[in-house]
């Protein structure tokens, strides 16, 4: 009976040490430039940006920010809704800094743009062919397409499109008094 809990008692402290291991991941995700990220903090964000779906005018926004969600969250963002394939637009000047889809948004680009904002857009049905990490994009270039991937699948083709000022996914604030 100790040699048996003697055992599990070391075979647990090594799972322990494992799962505390400071060895760092190696991340899938490439390295942003450093030079590129620092001239983009810089720059001051504007509070007047283009809709980011082409043919899309201000008339036709709702203001979706802060609804009731699934699971006890609240809509972090702004739904653009438009056809499937409308071709969807970078409303800032910035960088691809993820290109990784996840299980809400399904097809997503964020981009790092002005002050250190995060750009986030979600539900494409597909990125712009080419598109890669690192890529500069400007105002008004095509980056996407709509659709309604992820959590969207059984809902109207639309575009999510998040501003978060804290970091990646940190800080968010509604996108929409800023496509007023």
């Amino acid at each position: 009976m100790f040699r048996s809990a003697f055992i599990i008692f070391i075979t647990l402290n090594l799972i322990l040490l494992a799962a505390c291991s400071t060895t760092p991941r190696r991340s899938t995700q490439p390295q942003l430039p450093a030079q590129v990220v620092l001239k983009l903090k810089a720059m001051p964000l504007n509070t007047h940006l283009p809709i980011p779906v082409k043919g899309i005018s201000t008339n036709q926004l709702q203001d979706t920010w802060g609804n009731a969600r699934s699971m006890g969250r609240t809509h972090e963002g702004i739904d653009i809704l438009a056809p499937r394939g409308t071709p969807v637009t970078s409303a800032t000047e910035g960088m691809i800094a993820s290109l990784q889809g996840n299980t809400l948004g399904g097809t997503v680009i964020w981009i790092i743009g002005p002050a250190g904002s995060w750009h986030y857009y979600a539900h494409l049905e597909k990125q712009k062919r080419g598109l890669k990490v690192g890529d500069i994009v400007h105002v008004g270039e095509v980056i996407g397409y709509v659709g309604n991937s992820g959590n969207a699948r059984h809902t109207v083709t639309h575009l999510h499109y998040g501003i978060y000022l804290a970091g990646k996914g940190r800080g968010a604030t509604n996108p929409y008094p800023y496509l007023r």
